[in-house]
């Protein structure tokens, strides 16, 4: 009952058939494939990355320019400015 016989794949690939006709089914294919090999580089990448440590907690972290990293440290220079 959970698993198709195989006049359910004849179906589904007459209605496929059907649907797209048979000069575009082997462009769909093609796109499908593409698409497969892009996901699985994407992946790929995505594992180089990682175990090269590109991905780290804090590698793509922005500073942004003229601002202080610590905010901590700036309120104590601060307090020591009004200070003086």
């Amino acid at each position: 009952m959970g698993s198709f016989s195989i006049w359910h794949w004849i179906i589904v690939l007459l209605i496929v058939l059907l649907l797209f006709g048979a000069g575009k089914l082997p462009k769909v294919m093609g796109d499908l494939a593409k698409g497969v090999k892009s996901f699985k580089a994407g992946l790929q990448d995505d594992s180089d990355d990682a175990a090269s440590g590109v991905n780290a907690p804090g590698a793509n972290a922005k500073t942004i320019p003229n601002q202080p990293a610590n905010t901590a440290d700036t309120a104590a220079k601060k307090d020591e400015a009004v200070r003086s």
